[in-house]
């Protein structure tokens, strides 16, 4: 009997732990994990109609100490709705709003003139204080109501890479950028508030052992620095400002790891009034949606080739004649000069076609387009940016290609490849030979507030060590010798870095222009242990001919700001 007693005790008292837990585990998510919402709900009755968007996670930027700042938030507010079978004075209710907030006259006529319609909207993004004041007058017919909307409280910062929240159809979605990519993610389903607390709890570990954690909801938190961000940015309004380009855009990385702590184009936008563009190509990302012949930055890809393969080394002599013909076409160096005999460093402090040709030639057809192809510039990096797109090296894998495809290629002609998939290849001889994966969003945090960091993709190998290090060292010498005769080199830094100009291709005549051009920059440093590796370009700048014109000064300047902001130690 006693024993039956204990029993009958020990299960009551389960449950009733089982009930105190239960009550916990609601009172944190009421209280802690929706407690915004109910803040919200608790400013009064309103009106929600159905058309409002859908509450969405945050995009979080991660300044260098760690700490995060919004990029992407929502932000709550009231809108006025009018109700034209109760409005019985448009003209008084419109002058005594007009008051409170700017309100489109013509529209809040037209508005007010439908009166067989109960509900009309007629201004948005009040504060509670307007939202109290519009309701203090008592005006019948209108109504402030509850509203939430999508803000981007830094402007137009990194508004290619954050994107928007825009309509498809009757609904609003992400349009572009991080928005669209993370849909899944960031878009919480409505009902929030009211989700059983274990099916909450249940939810939670779900993602946390998901296989794919981007497809949980939550919050995601960026590799942007925003002010690194604000840098890369201010450099390329000055380049679009001085050389009135097309297009100009950057990318800086860490080239271990491919986490993005700055990208951006030009022209952009404000997120939050998109709406505004007059042109929509600005949605779109050049960096990751565009395919560009991206000129001599290509040829410390293609010496590295020459040196992994061991055909050539830095002391490796050829005759320079100045030009050359291949298929039936003339290959020329930049100014058509011949050098006679030189060494290799000279290809790259020189920049010469002839040169990189050489180099290709030496290699083997065959085997210099299977290591284009080991670069990645053929494929798509899987950065997670939308529409992203792969390289065009075509080309170089045709049946009997023409030996002309493959000397251009040599020196970034005659394919095309985007400026996400150069900069993965390039941070190779950054990264002791391995291809790093390109990507802007380091973790993800759930609605219980856990944080669950995304893994990458293990690293190819695609160089030996060793010849990333000797065309480091050929690259620090062009940046100390070649570059402006010198004028950048630093006494304390040791930097690695090469100038592109491309030329670029009629779609009419299928020539290539004779004065339209391409121009690129790419630098890595400190050179033997690089934490940053930056990409710059800029299409049909004007007043210069060379990018060392153009880009050489804005890299150095970049280069500058991140070594006194991060305080890189010196490393000679």
């Amino acid at each position: 009997m006693r024993r039956s007693f204990v029993i009958r005790v020990r299960i009551l008292s389960f449950f009733v732990i089982l009930a105190a837990a239960f009550l916990i585990v609601r009172l944190y998510f009421i209280q802690i994990v929706h407690g915004d919402q109910y803040r919200a709900d608790a400013l009064g009755q309103y009106v929600k109609d159905s058309g409002s968007i859908t509450d969405r996670g945050n995009i979080l930027f991660t300044k260098k100490g760690g700490d995060e700042v919004a990029g992407a938030v929502m932000q709550g507010g009231w809108r006025i709705a009018i109700n034209p079978m109760l409005l019985q004075n448009p003209d008084d209710a419109y002058a005594r709003l007009n008051k409170v907030t700017p309100i489109d006259k013509e529209k809040f006529f037209a508005s007010a003139a439908k009166k067989n319609d109960p509900y009309e909207e007629v201004a948005f993004k009040l504060s509670n204080d307007e939202a109290d004041a519009v309701r203090n007058m008592k005006i019948q017919g209108v109504t402030p109501v509850r509203e939430e909307w999508r803000s981007y409280p830094a402007g137009s910062l990194a508004a290619n890479a954050l994107g928007f929240v825009g309509y498809a159809g009757d609904t609003r979605s992400g349009a572009a950028g991080l928005e669209r990519y993370y849909e899944d993610t960031l878009r919480k389903d409505g009902g929030g508030l009211y989700i059983n607390p274990f099916a909450e709890i249940f939810s939670n570990v779900k993602a946390l052992v998901a296989t794919d954690p981007s497809s949980e909801k939550g919050d995601i938190v960026t590799t942007l620095e925003p002010d690194v961000q604000r840098e890369l940015e201010a450099q390329l309004d000055g380049v679009m400002k001085t050389y009135t380009p097309k297009i100009a855009g950057g990318i800086i990385m860490d080239p271990q790891t491919g986490e993005i702590i700055a990208i951006a184009s030009r022209p952009s936008f404000d997120p939050n009034t998109y709406n505004l563009v007059t042109n929509p190509s600005v949605f779109s990302n050049p960096l990751v949606e565009g395919r560009y012949e991206l000129g001599s930055i290509m040829k410390a890809l293609t010496m590295a080739v020459g040196v992994d393969t061991g055909v050539v080394s830095p002391t490796t002599n050829y005759d320079d004649t100045g030009c050359i013909t291949r298929t039936g076409a003339k290959i020329c160096n930049y100014d058509g000069k011949a050098r006679g005999v030189v060494p290799m460093q000279e290809v790259l402090n020189q920049s010469l076609n002839t040169g990189a040709t050489f180099v290709a030639e030496k290699v083997g057809h065959e085997r210099f387009a299977d290591y284009i192809k080991k670069y990645g510039l053929g494929e798509e990096t899987g950065i997670d940016l939308p529409n992203e797109i792969p390289g065009n090296i075509g080309s170089l894998f045709t049946a009997g290609a023409a030996d002309v495809d493959f000397a251009s290629a040599s020196f970034g002609q005659a394919i095309a490849v985007t400026p996400i998939a150069m900069i993965r290849a390039l941070s190779t001889l950054a990264n002791r030979g391995k291809l790093p994966e390109p990507h802007v969003v380091k973790s993800i945090r759930y609605e219980s507030g856990i944080t669950r960091n995304l893994t990458q993709a293990d690293q190819v190998q695609v160089l030996k060590p060793e010849t990333a290090e000797t065309v480091t060292n050929m690259l620090v010498t062009v940046f100390d010798d070649a570059l402006l005769k010198g004028k950048l080199k630093m006494d304390h830094y040791s930097i690695a870095a090469k100038t592109g100009t491309a030329q670029i291709g009629d779609p009419v005549t299928h020539k290539y222009s004779l004065d339209r051009y391409l121009h690129s920059f790419f630098g890595y440093f400190p050179a033997h242990d690089p934490k940053y590796i930056v990409f710059l370009f800029a299409v049909e700048p004007h007043g210069a001919e060379f990018a060392s014109a153009t880009l050489a000064q804005p890299f150095d300047d970049i280069a500058k700001f991140l070594i006194n902001y991060y305080n890189v130690p010196p490393d000679r």
